[in-house]
């Protein structure tokens, strides 16, 4: 649901040096391994080995960790740039376009020069068949005159059968691509992630590539008997796991934008699970749904804060429920990472004590906890999840009438936005308080 970073990132396993071999050996009989990019050794001593992540499934990461190496520490990162393998320096996809298209200009008469070869793409996005070129890429005048016969040649180079140019993403408020398709007649394409399949216009609807690690995380969560509500579900990122892998009951889906509904439809008939997903079309903020959910999923960036105040509405009145909520957070340069162990994100809120029967044997409920505080955490994200913890905890009592009880589960970071911004979700707990008679 937002705008991918023009610089490549790769999706890496990473382990402990001693287990690196151990790690090799499985992706590679899996075929996981990118044999495209280096293995990477990260500044904390651990080391990260490029995959594919459209293959890779959370049972993959188990066996990793309990089978093929007990004891080690298996999790999942994005390499921004990483280095390309040998392999893949011998002449590197942009190398080789650069070649085919100068031969094909200057065959056409045309003087090749500095101005076209800069103007050449850098980077894109490979959808299947079809390729995603960058907005900043053939804007010289004299490709115009080059025009259809040179998107063939593009193409080809490129090995695809389909090209369409990336422009500005619409202020719309459903963040529409402006995708401008150059070669083929549709822009549906299909993706594969940890078993789901996912069709969608190109040229109508986003797919973040960057948001794999917490689709697979999501998927490995226990919702068994849950009832979820998704307020931003777009083609399906996260409703769809919640339904397929984590054994979610039933979703309430919402989405506004009308190619995103189409896709989603889709999705659902074609994973099998329409049949446990509700879609509620339209604005989320005119919801009707209360009392309802055992979760929310509040996926969308820079902020979802516009969905907080429906988020609490929709939670069970009787037992409450878990928000994930998304959102991008800016961390000053200068200001070093906040040291594991330091921080103390595991925090209750209690907006009234007065009013608060406490269980004195420390029987609270807890939820599930979803994992524990990334290493790489920052004191910004802690800053941001303590003060969104305490406005939701308002919201609750003014959409409720009487106090609840938050408490942050868990701060995941999810990718590198842009500089100094990360891409974070928070797992804030939410249980009504009992009153003292």
């Amino acid at each position: 649901m937002e705008r991918e970073c023009e610089k490549s990132v790769v999706v890496a396993v990473v382990t402990e040096p001693r287990f690196t071999q151990r790690y090799r050996d499985y992706l590679e009989k899996q075929k996981l391994l990118d044999r495209q990019y280096h293995v990477e050794k990260l500044r904390d001593g651990t080391v990260a080995l490029p995959v594919l992540a459209e293959t890779l499934s959370e049972h993959h990461l188990q066996e990793l960790k309990n089978r093929v190496a007990p004891g080690s520490t298996c999790k999942l990162t994005q390499l921004l740039d990483p280095l390309p393998s040998k392999k893949a320096r011998v002449c590197s996809p942009a190398q080789r376009l650069c070649l085919e298209v100068r031969r094909w200009v200057e065959d056409r008469g045309v003087t090749w020069s500095t101005e076209l070869e800069a103007d050449l793409p850098r980077s894109w996005q490979r959808h299947g068949d079809l390729m995603l070129l960058s907005e900043d890429c053939f804007q010289a005048t004299q490709w115009k005159r080059l025009e259809p016969e040179l998107w063939e040649t593009v193409a080809s180079a490129l090995g695809v059968q389909r090209l369409a140019k990336r422009g500005r993403v619409l202020p719309d408020g459903t963040r529409t691509p402006t995708v401008t398709l150059l070669l083929g007649d549709h822009g549906w394409v299909e993706h594969v992630d940890n078993g789901i399949r996912y069709k969608f216009d190109v040229t109508q609807c986003m797919f973040s590539f960057g948001n794999i690690t917490e689709k697979l995380r999501v998927a490995s969560l226990s919702c068994a008997g849950e009832v979820l509500v998704d307020l931003y579900a777009g083609i399906g990122y996260f409703t769809l796991p919640f339904l397929v892998h984590a054994g979610a009951a039933f979703v309430h889906a919402c989405e506004w934008n009308p190619h995103a509904v189409v896709a989603l439809r889709k999705n659902l008939e074609i994973n099998g699970v329409a049949d446990r997903c509700q879609i509620h079309f339209g604005d989320n903020r005119k919801l009707k749904l209360s009392n309802t959910a055992d979760r929310v999923n509040l996926g969308l960036i820079p902020s979802s804060e516009e969905g907080w105040p429906i988020a609490c509405q929709v939670l069970r009145k009787d037992v409450g429920g878990i928000l994930h909520i998304h959102q991008n957070v800016e961390s000053f340069s200068g200001k070093n990472p906040q040291p594991p162990g330091s921080s103390n994100m595991e925090k209750e809120h209690w907006p009234h004590p007065q009013k608060i029967t406490t269980d004195k044997q420390g029987n609270r409920t807890t939820g599930s906890c979803m994992g524990e505080m990334s290493s790489a955490s920052k004191p910004e994200w802690q800053r941001w999840a303590e003060s969104a913890e305490s406005q939701i905890a308002s919201l609750l009592h003014q959409v409720h009438g009487k106090p609840w009880r938050t408490r942050i589960l868990h701060v995941h970071p999810v990718k590198s936005y842009a500089p100094h911004v990360d891409h974070i979700v928070l797992d804030l707990e939410c249980r009504p308080c009992p009153l003292v008679g």
